[in-house]
Order: structure tokens, then sequence, then C-alpha cells
């Protein structure tokens, strides 16, 4: 027997284990999940942990969606708003690389840390099966009919409860719930953000011509420029934010795969990056591209200015696509993506300099090995947006509406990527980017991850979730999305412990135990002491209350004309017992003091640390670090307190974190 043959006996044999093992799947569960994205994996986990029988479905080939597809520089806004197992995701990475918390990865790393707590909790993943339909009884799912496209089987799975953790919101729509695809008009919920919008981020510059033939209209128009007209601003329509992808690459030479010419390269769809470089100078590749280091000599890349990764206006209809159109998109994006890194390496156009700099860079030998160690992930910014029983608007984003059923919070800038590219007084403009910040962190609504009762009483959307486009676009973070579905698990559970709707659930009881039980699995919660906390906090001196580049809502800060007698203390409750890491939150702010005076007292003596300014590495997207002061013991006498002071320059006092050390 020729090994040809033996090779293709053995795949046969790989394919019907495969299958078996598969089948074996199809059946009922108290919980489906579908989707396994960071909130996908933390869904399935918590409600398992809870005892549910499980079981987790995906689409593809691997756990963890963008967060293990590339997108390693985690999109924090502030860091008060991540809590539970997300939180607990970031301190595993941390302590990957040796750190308390670490908010840049390597793709493989979050994977691997995903698998993990899958295998901790005992969760089986169905994979490379979509789902093609919904059966319902009144407005109970009661199975979801699915399709395997590389075997090309069918099976069903039935389940007392649904969470629909996709990016696409496919099960939600197949279930005949209610969403919305593209921006509503700034009218439909009295916003300023949404809709329409022509501003000058990630703009290209004045005076770019849009024809293939400079000045000559009848030669048509560039690629990737849409022949449209510029509606009114704050109109709304159903088109979608640019998609791309979080490409990590790596330069070093042992770990590197050359950028070569891909099967379907077109050079001609990069003809505005040439035209936008005859407009602004190109000094190096972070001038067309956020090039962000990762560990390893890796990257994660991001769109930049006018003309970059983003594929700007080709995924309209990706939402509401069937499976095959999706991966034409898909591909399509693949395809520009890969051109564009060929082309600025190679194209005789590009500047020497710039040529020479992106040579540097290759694709990962130790990333996707299965996919041409390109990226599993497509960035799926926005899809469908559940209509649920409450719409999360920008009134919320901005503190103007508060929700008293928060099951979550979020923090960052209510963020747009462009919609569109098209021609506005006889220049190339881009048009749909919105970046507008400014506000503390805010609760999302338990009503959003939750349909109306009459469409489906047994389901919950924690990533398509309720809101409006540009309020989506503040919610629409991974760490944010692994809270939700931590907390739509645990409502899973509560539903199905309580035979009730998702909606009639005790949401104060499902607040309650997200904060005394953080990691789902009973270990202590850590203890914060957050400077809005005036019973435990004591001030002297003058100190002022600073909104922005602290942890949470606020931090004090010094006049600059500190002394012995000024200090901010911290109060730790004087019952507290057991060994437990201290931290403080320090902000890494311009011309603070070079060294921060801090004291401990742990009911029985006084430690002193010194914090120096120029050790204090902030990396990622954050305002500072938690600095750790030490390991203590507390027998549960005396008045335990942190004490933060400093001479000379400005001082800043933020929160203090007491971590048990059983975990």
């Amino acid at each position: 027997m020729s090994n040809k043959i033996k090779l293709t006996i053995l795949g046969l044999l790989i394919t019907l284990n495969s299958l078996k093992a598969q089948q074996k799947l199809y059946k009922s569960y108290d919980v489906c999940v579908y989707g396994a994205t960071s909130a996908g994996v933390m869904a399935a986990y918590t409600a398992a942990q809870y005892g549910k029988s499980v079981l987790l479905i995906e689409p593809g080939k691997h756990v963890g969606g963008m967060s293990s597809g590339g997108l390693g520089l985690t999109d924090i806004g502030n860091k008060y708003a991540i809590s539970g197992l997300a939180l607990d995701f970031y301190r595993q990475i941390g302590q990957h690389y040796g750190k308390f918390e670490q908010w840049i990865f390597e793709p493989h790393v979050a994977e691997n840390i995903f698998n993990t707590y899958l295998k901790k909790a005992k969760v089986p993943v169905l994979y490379q099966n979509r789902v093609t339909a919904v059966k319902k009884q009144g407005n109970v799912i009661t199975e979801i009919l699915l399709e395997s496209a590389d075997q090309h089987s069918v099976g069903s799975v039935k389940a007392k409860v649904f969470i629909d953790c996709s990016y696409e919101g496919d099960l939600m729509a197949r279930a005949g719930v209610s969403y919305m695809v593209g921006r509503e008009a700034n009218t439909t919920y009295g916003e300023t953000f949404n809709g329409v919008q022509l501003t000058n981020g990630h703009q290209l510059p004045d005076g770019i011509d849009p024809y293939k033939v400079k000045g000559d209209a009848k030669s048509g128009l560039l690629w990737g420029i849409t022949n449209g007209q510029l509606a009114a601003k704050g109109s709304g329509d159903n088109k979608v934010q640019a998609y791309n992808f979080r490409i990590c690459l790596s330069n070093d030479p042992k770990n590197r795969i050359p950028i070569t010419k891909p099967a379907h390269y077109q050079p001609e769809h990069y003809e505005l990056l040439i035209r936008q470089m005859e407009k602004r100078t190109w000094k190096s590749l972070q001038d067309v591209f956020i090039w962000s280091r990762m560990p390893n000599q890796k990257t994660d890349i991001n769109n930049r200015n006018g003309f970059s990764t983003d594929m700007i206006g080709m995924n309209w209809d990706y939402p509401d696509a069937d499976y095959r159109k999706r991966q034409e998109i898909w591909s399509a994006h693949t395809d520009y993506t890969k051109g564009l890194l060929y082309f600025v390496g190679h194209d005789p156009r590009i500047p020497e300099y710039i040529r020479a700099e992106m040579n540097e860079w290759g694709y990962p030998k130790d990333e996707y090995r299965d996919n041409e160690n390109w990226t599993h992930q497509l960035y799926v910014r926005e899809a469908r947006r559940m209509k649920g029983a409450l719409v999360m608007t920008q009134h919320h984003c901005e503190g103007r509406e508060l929700v008293p059923d928060g099951i979550g919070m979020a923090a960052y800038t209510m963020d747009s990527h462009n919609c569109e590219r098209l021609v506005v007084n006889g220049m190339v403009k881009n048009e749909g980017n919105v970046e507008e910040g400014g506000f503390g962190p805010y609760p999302i609504a338990y009503r959003a991850i939750t349909p109306q009762e009459k469409e489906a009483a047994n389901l919950l959307v924690p990533v398509c979730l309720s809101a409006t486009h540009i309020a989506y676009g503040s919610i629409r973070m991974e760490p944010v999305f692994m809270v939700l579905g931590q907390s739509a698990a645990l409502a899973a559970v509560k539903a199905i412990d309580g035979k009730s709707a998702v909606q009639q659930i005790d949401v104060a009881s499902l607040q309650r135990q997200l904060k005394q039980d953080p990691l789902a699995d009973g270990s202590a919660a850590d203890i914060l002491i957050d400077n809005s906390d005036s019973s435990r906090v004591k001030m002297a001196g003058q100190w002022s209350v600073q909104k922005r580049g602290g942890y949470g809502p606020d931090y004090f800060l010094s006049d600059g004309n500190m002394d012995t007698s000024s200090f901010i203390r911290y109060y730790i409750d004087q019952h507290i017992k057991g060994r437990y890491e201290i931290y403080t939150y320090y902000a890494k702010l311009p011309e603070r003091n070079a060294v921060t005076a801090v004291k401990i007292f742990d009911g029985k003596g006084l430690r002193e640390v010194a914090i120096n300014d120029e050790e204090v590495k902030v990396v990622g997207q954050t305002s500072g670090e938690w600095v750790k002061l030490g390991d203590f013991t507390f027998s549960g006498n005396g008045k335990p307190y942190v004490e933060i002071s400093g001479k000379g320059k400005k001082v800043a006092a933020d929160a203090v974190l007491l971590v048990s050390s059983r975990k």
C-alpha cells in the first residue's frame, strides 16, 4: 500500500472520528452558548461553574474571537470598568508575562488562557458548526439547527436557555428577535453623534482627486470610492463602520515569514495611498498604520488616517448576508490587507526607507499555525444590534441617564470608524468617524442584553446587545463583552433555577452575586477602597479632585506644595483577617513627584514604601498601573490603613486594592 493511500485512509479515519465526536454533542443542555468569542468563553465557563450542563458552539476553529485574533492592544477606557472573569483573564495574561495585570499580549497566549478556562470547567466545544434555523414554541426557543461547512453534517441542539455571543447575532436574528443594522438618525433618540458624520478624524487630506485619471471624471472613480452623495449630518442609514484585521507580525528573524505577493494581488486598490502620500509626507509606517508593539517582537496593527487597513464601505452587506456571501467579504478583506502589506513593502512608488522598514517584518511562525500564520478572526466591529427591553444610547454613555439594573460597566470613548468613502466638493473624503469621550465609567443595563419577552423568553445577547450605533461604539470592547458574557450566564442559571423567563429574574440578586463571587468559584473577592468612599478615606492638606487620568471616576492631586502634614489615608476594614497583597493605583502624570511616600499600617506594625516614578512603566491604553506595596497579614486588630504623601511636586493619590493571597 502506497504512502499516499495510507495518508488518505488516515485522513478519512480522523474525519469519521471527528464526525462521531460531533454527533455526540447534538443533544440537550441546560445552557447553549453560540459563538466562542471572549464573551462566549466566559459565559460557558460561568454556567458550567454553577453546575449547569453547557455546550459552546463555534462556527470557526478557534476560541477567543478578537482577543485571540490579533487585538492584543486592549481597548480599556478605564480599568475600573472591568470586573469578574474579565479582570481575571488580564491578570492571567499578566502572570504569563511576570506582572500583576497586563493588557497587551500575543494571540496564542490569549487563546491558551481561554482554553484553560474551558478545560477547567469541562465545557465541550462544538467547532465548525453554524446555526441555520431556530425552532420555537411561542416565545421559547426549543432547538437550534446546525450545519458544518467542512463536514456537511446537520445536527440540532436543545437547551433551556440560549446565549448568543457571536459578533453577528445569528442565533438572535434567526429566533425572530428585532434588531438594527446601520446608524440611527440623531433625531431617533435625541443624540448628537449618531448618523452621518463628516469629521477630521482618520481623514484624507484636502485636494485628493477621486478619478482614475486625474481631472477626468469619465475615467471613473478610483477603487474604494462609492458613487454616492453626502447625506445630511446626523441622518440615519444602513451603512456599517469599516472592518479590518488586527495584524500580528514579527520582526524576529528567527520567527518571521516574508510577506510575499498574495494570489489575488491588485495594486490598483492602493492608488489612494499614493495620492495621500503626495499630500502628506510619509515619515514612517506609523503615518499609515497604528503600529503597536506586542511582547516578543510582535505587533497589533490597526487602521490610521485616511487610507489604511480599514476596508471602508465594503462590509455593508455582511451583517445580514448568508454564509457564502460573508465568506466572500471576509476573503476580500484578507486579499486587501495582505496586498496592502506587500504593496507598502515592494511598490517602487513607496519611498525606499518605508519599504525597508516594512520588510523588517513578516508573518509570525508561532501564531495561527493552522491558518497560514494569518489571524482567524475578521474584526467585525459592529453587525446587528438587538432592539431589546432597553436601548442604550449616547445619554447613558455620558451619564445623563442612569440605569438601576447595571450588570457591567463600559468606559471607552464613543467610537466609530468610517462608514463610507465618497466624493465631497470634488475631492475624496471619508465619512463616519466619531471619537467622542470625556465621560467616566457607566453601567450597562441588564435589559440591554435581554430581548423583548414577547420575542424570546430564554435568550440572552451580551455581544450584539441593545444599543444605538454610537452607544455601541463605546460598549463594544472585548473586556466589556467578557463582563457581559459572565453576567448573561449567571442570569441564565437564575432563570433555569427559578423556572422563569430571563426577563423576570431577580436582577438585584444577580448584581449581588456578581459582586460577591466575581470569579464564579467561591473565592474571596478583592477589596477596593476608592477615593469616592468618604467613610474610608481621610484627607489632610490641600488636594483637588481630578476626573481624568486615574482609576475610576476620580483621584486626588496635591497642589504642588506638599509638606509632611499632607496626606491621603485609605482605611482598611479593622475586622479583616488573613494575608493580602496590597496595591495602589499609580496614575502616571506629567510633573508629578519623583518619589511618592506610602505608609502601610497592618494593625500592629508600620511599613514604609517609596514609589519611584521612573520605575513605573505604563503599558497599553491605560493611564497608570497597579503598584504592589507588599504582602501583609491582618489579624482583625487595630485600625489598618494605607497613607500616601510626598514633598515638593504634585502627588497623586488613587485607589487601594487588597487581593487575597489565597487566590
